[in-house]
């Protein structure tokens, strides 16, 4: 018999819904093998695009269905999205500040968290597996939420989350692993070290699934928490990674692109 992902359980749902994701990301890291170069405009746009689905993803996919939930439970609708989105942004401030990583393209002393001994390449790859985490968060807790059969959350808008996040990890895959190659390491060491910083979606996607089904009072925070954890990485990393080679005007239409495109399947498909 074929099965469809609606016969799978939650947590295996969004197991498979990150691995999409990570694949994705494997597949940006894999230009590595075509090219030692990329072209910079088109990466700061890809990088834009990446924001703009990010920061859609927030909103449609996360903060509207948590107060929707929120209201429906008898609760006010902003207390939630209040509370679980600041959480969410101090608990990536609390990580950032403490596991070691560089931006691409900053000198490796201006590297930030704890101090450490580890090679430039690993502090490049932490920082773009930093901000991995919320977005298989974030995928976690939306096939979670989708299998409680509430109107405000459904499997069509959780895997339109899986695929938005999918889109925008093929830049990241290629913004890691472009210049680890031009740090000197080998094409597969590149590749390797590329598609690896998103390892961490499938773990973070079990966690968020898991966490909805055994809590499901703590929903509407855990949707607004992701939503939270994913614009703290938005300011804080991507936005800034896209403009500092001087191309703010194409980053920022990326950024457009990528929230119309991230809206639109959200609407169309929740």
């Amino acid at each position: 018999m074929t099965e469809t992902i609606q016969d799978y359980s939650p947590i295996m749902q969004a197991l498979l819904a990150t691995l999409f994701t990570w694949g994705v990301t494997a597949l940006g890291a894999a230009g590595v093998f075509l090219t030692r170069s990329f072209n910079q405009k088109l990466l700061d746009w890809l990088l834009g695009f990446a924001a703009g689905v990010m920061i859609a993803a927030s909103f449609w996919s996360l903060l509207a269905p948590g107060i929707e939930l929120a209201e429906a439970q008898g609760v006010p609708g902003w207390i939630p999205a209040v509370v679980g989105f600041l959480l969410g942004g101090a608990a990536l401030r609390s990580v950032d500040a403490i596991l070691p990583h560089l931006h691409m393209g900053r000198p490796t002393e201006e590297a930030e968290g704890l101090h450490t001994r580890w090679k430039r390449s690993i502090l490049l790859v932490t920082a773009i597996t930093l901000h991995n985490i919320p977005e298989g968060l974030a995928v976690g807790v939306a096939f979670g939420a989708a299998s409680l059969g509430l109107e405000s959350s459904s499997l069509a808008a959780a895997i339109a989350l899986a695929v938005g996040i999918g889109l925008q990890n093929f830049p990241e895959g290629i913004a890691v692993s472009m210049p680890l190659r031009r740090e000197g390491l080998s094409k597969f060491r590149s590749f390797f070290y590329g598609q690896m910083s998103a390892a961490v979606e499938p773990v973070a996607g079990v966690i968020g699934a898991a966490a909805v089904l055994i809590a499901r009072p703590l929903l509407p925070y855990a949707l607004a928490f992701a939503a939270g954890a994913m614009i703290f990485v938005v300011v804080e990393e991507v936005i800034p990674e896209a403009q500092q080679e001087g191309n703010g005007d194409i980053a920022t239409f990326g950024v457009m692109v990528g929230f119309a495109v991230m809206m639109a399947l959200d609407v169309a498909m929740g």
